[in-house]
């Protein structure tokens, strides 16, 4: 506390020789003039003193014969003294804080912790429809709206929190750990029919709820009705009173046949980088970028990339503003062959994604044909495969309500 208070009030560093030094400071303390921070230095001494203890000091140096000399100046006012002389320099520290205090009213980053489910991307995009964006005002933002709109509008959240640090708004999210879908949102009272989602022939059905309209072994084209919601009630002359609807619920298997063709060419181009590089500066703000570039690249092949860091004063302060670099890297198009046993790896390697993709959709193989066909241009897979899946999905019955005998009479009049 007591080094602000020097400061702001101002002080000198001294170098004081002479007759008797001893004697200055005995007087120095009569006078009630403060020192303080007094070293011995032989021949002279050094000490801190205030401006008026300063301007006090001529009558006693005169009187001891000791001499003076100022050896720096200290302090707010020297500060403020200094810079009234340089008035290009105040005028930019005065727009400088103007700009900082106009800035720190937006909003210029936001981060999203906790989503692992929810991409940041799938956030950030309802963020934007929510009118959340940077750039924007902090009085704008409606923190508890924003807190109620994503738990409402996402199941999967079961918890947020968000926050304004600085120009930083940052949401704390909370995913359920057993998340619960209904795919059946759009069930309609009139009942839903099972039908199929793709030309197959039925290999494996078991029903629990509805009337099945065909069965193993039948041929069946995409939009066939296999499980009816519609399930008749008869009368005693068997004919159909009416219909109780309900969803239809079956485990249904469709085996389909699916031909499969994988080229690879043997003659590739193939990018040899030759270690020449240009790094040209870059900054910008939003969305507007400037590039410090004056000559034309002189490279016929490159590759660009940048790395930008957005401009920040303290760790939640951020301005619209970033600055970085564009690498540009010369590059030599070789033209090469692959070998036999690259060719046989790029293919297997393919060939191993598709079954892997397949697999991840519930598609089983039950049969699989693999010839490759290669000669010195190219190489070819084909594959024929025996595909099983429960192609099946909902959609509202077609079956319409039984007409009353009411209603017969009078659309017959």
């Amino acid at each position: 506390m007591l080094h602000w208070i020097q400061y702001l009030r101002g002080y000198v560093v001294i170098k004081v020789w002479g007759y008797s030094v001893e004697r200055l400071l005995n007087l120095l303390g009569n006078h009630d003039i403060l020192v303080w921070d007094i070293e011995d230095h032989g021949g002279y001494h050094t000490m801190h003193i205030s401006i008026d203890g300063f301007f006090a000091l001529k009558p006693l140096l005169k009187k001891t014969g000791t001499r003076a000399a100022v050896v720096g100046k200290f302090g707010l006012p020297f500060f403020v003294s200094k810079m009234m002389r340089r008035k290009l320099f105040v005028v930019g520290l005065f727009c400088c804080i103007l700009f900082w205090c106009l800035t720190s009213r937006f909003i210029w980053d936001i981060r999203i912790e906790g989503n692992y489910a929810l991409t940041e991307d799938v956030l950030m995009d309802y963020l934007k429809e929510q009118g959340v964006h940077t750039a924007m005002k902090k009085s704008a933002l409606d923190i508890a709206a924003l807190e109620q709109g994503l738990r409402e509008d996402y199941d999967l959240i079961t918890w947020t929190s968000a926050q304004l640090k600085g120009t930083t708004l940052l949401i704390h999210i909370k995913e359920n750990d057993m998340p619960v879908y209904d795919d059946r949102a759009d069930i309609q009272e009139q009942g839903m029919d099972l039908v199929a989602a793709r030309d197959g022939v039925v290999t494996y059905m078991i029903t629990r709820s509805g009337v099945p309209c065909v069965s193993c072994g039948d041929s069946v084209q995409k939009g066939d009705i296999l499980v009816s919601g519609a399930v008749p009630v008869y009368n005693e002359d068997a004919t159909v009173r009416k219909y109780q609807y309900v969803e239809a619920d079956a485990d249904i298997t469709l085996c389909y046949g699916q031909n499969i063709s994988l080229e690879e060419s043997v003659a590739y181009d193939e990018k040899c980088y030759t270690g020449e590089k240009i790094d040209i500066p870059v900054f910008g703000s939003g969305e507007k970028q400037v590039s410090l570039r004056f000559f034309d690249i002189p490279y016929d092949y490159y590759d660009t990339s940048e790395e930008k860091k957005q401009v920040k004063l303290l760790d939640h302060l951020y301005l619209p503003l970033y600055y970085g670099k564009r690498t540009v890297q010369e590059y030599e198009i070789t033209p090469k062959m692959h070998t036999d046993q690259e060719m046989k790896t790029l293919l297997q390697e393919r060939w191993r994604k598709i079954i892997s993709t397949l697999g991840e959709k519930g598609v089983q193989i039950v049969e699989k044909n693999v010839t490759i066909k290669k000669n010195d241009k190219k190489w070819v897979l084909h594959a024929h495969m025996q595909l099983e899946e429960p192609a099946v999905k909902l959609v509202p019955t077609a079956t319409e309500p039984v007409a009353s005998p009411k209603e017969e009479d009078g659309a017959a009049q």
